[in-house]
């Protein structure tokens, strides 16, 4: 059996930790408990104006929402997604924990989801 150069045994070991690390974080992935529906802004559902808007929720250890970051879509309907998702509760963990999480506005529906 030949030796690996210790370049690619760093290499390796690098690799099959990032691999350990991605398969914690799946393991930490809260479920939605309570999901309030954003409320559609109605002169902008008449206008078919819709997207989405993604955000990272930071959640406190008893899955009640203690902040959120914007990270992108409609500026128009960031305020509504936000005071939406603040409401929101997730399931219980030991400490505190951040999730990415989409919400969209389409004109043909009632409200965001």
């Amino acid at each position: 059996m030949t030796e690996l150069h210790p370049c690619r045994k760093f290499c390796c070991l690098l690799v099959m930790f990032s691999y350990l690390l991605v398969g914690h974080a799946q393991d930490t992935k809260r479920k939605i408990l309570k999901k309030v529906p954003a409320e559609y802004p109605q002169i902008l559902k008449d206008k078919g104006i819709g997207g989405t808007v993604r955000l990272k929720v930071f959640i406190r250890p008893d899955g009640s929402v203690k902040d959120t970051e914007v990270l992108g879509g409609n500026p128009i309907l960031v305020e509504s997604a936000q005071k939406s998702v603040k409401q929101w509760k997730f399931s219980p963990l030991n400490s505190d924990s951040n999730e990415e999480v989409v919400v969209n506005f389409h004109p043909a529906t009632e409200q965001g989801n």
